[in-house]
């Protein structure tokens, strides 16, 4: 099972810093999300990208985690020369992150 299965992810950008939340499709998916989903694992998922620290935010009662990434962006959409260095492509690749607790 993927982290696509039971929720949907939203990510965006500020300067060099990305955001991304996770939201449950179902309330009832909300638990699981906020056991498996720590600030650890996403930076881990983001190996290579994320090069800062990442701050988590649980919000029980939106059936979300938030999350707030650090020197992720290569500087910037201004400053880097990535062709696509915007926060908000990141949503996509957490969605495919397992969910199997042997893979936490």
């Amino acid at each position: 099972m993927k982290l696509r299965d039971i929720a949907l992810a939203r990510s965006g950008d500020k300067g060099n810093r990305a955001t991304l939340s996770v939201i449950a499709h179902d309330p009832a998916d909300y638990p699981r999300l906020e056991r498996l989903l720590t600030a650890e694992r996403v930076r881990a998922h983001y190996q290579g990208v994320v090069h800062g620290a990442v701050q988590r935010y649980p919000m029980p009662h939106l059936g979300a985690v938030h999350f707030v990434m650090h020197d992720a962006l290569g500087g910037g959409v201004t400053r880097s020369l990535a062709l696509d260095a915007h926060g908000k492509t990141l949503s996509a690749a957490i969605l495919n992150l397992p969910l199997d607790a042997d893979t936490v």
